[in-house]
């Protein structure tokens, strides 16, 4: 992990554990990660380097007014101010890490093309947690590339159960004939 990543971590998560809302933060963060990664143009806009740095926090608030905690608005605009907004998802990948490695847990993140239900994230859980022998906290994603199924990510072990990833192993067998 890159160390101004980690930096950047490390103090979010200090600074939330202190105020009493990591838990919040954390979600917070993870969900406006998502959300950049997801949308090519709020990218674009939070990294344009021609784009003066006030309206780029007013975009921020625009979008989390109301909506996230201020604490984690307030991240958000700092990263937007030292223009690292294009290192927020990995700082917010790496913050879930670390807090739950704090916690002696590791992250599964489940991708699926549809929100699931709190029954089927702790099944899903569950049997990762068997499969890999961890104790697990769940990011569940909605990612329409997924197309059906869910794709589940552990440390470095992806588990593709996604009908895309079928197709493409099908493909792939094919061609290879």
């Amino acid at each position: 992990m890159d160390d101004r990543i980690n930096g950047y971590a490390k103090g979010f998560l200090e600074l939330a554990r202190a105020e009493g809302s990591l838990e919040s933060v954390e979600s917070e963060l993870f969900s406006i990660a998502e959300t950049l990664e997801s949308s090519p143009e709020l990218r674009s806009a939070l990294t344009d380097p021609q784009l003066p740095n006030d309206k780029k926090t007013a975009i921020v608030d625009d979008l989390l007014g109301g909506k996230a905690s201020s604490l984690t608005v307030g991240l958000v605009h700092l990263l937007v101010d030292q223009d690292r907004a294009s290192e927020l998802p990995s700082i917010a990948r790496a913050l879930v890490e670390i807090a739950a490695a704090s916690r002696d847990r590791a992250v599964a993140e489940i991708r699926s093309a549809v929100p699931l239900d709190d029954q089927t994230i702790e099944r899903l859980a569950a049997a990762l947690g068997k499969a890999t022998g961890k104790k697990l906290e769940v990011k569940a994603v909605v990612d329409e590339s997924v197309v059906g199924g869910i794709v589940a990510r552990v440390g470095d072990t992806v588990i593709d159960g996604s009908v895309a990833g079928r197709f493409q192993s099908l493909r792939n067998a094919v061609q290879s004939r």
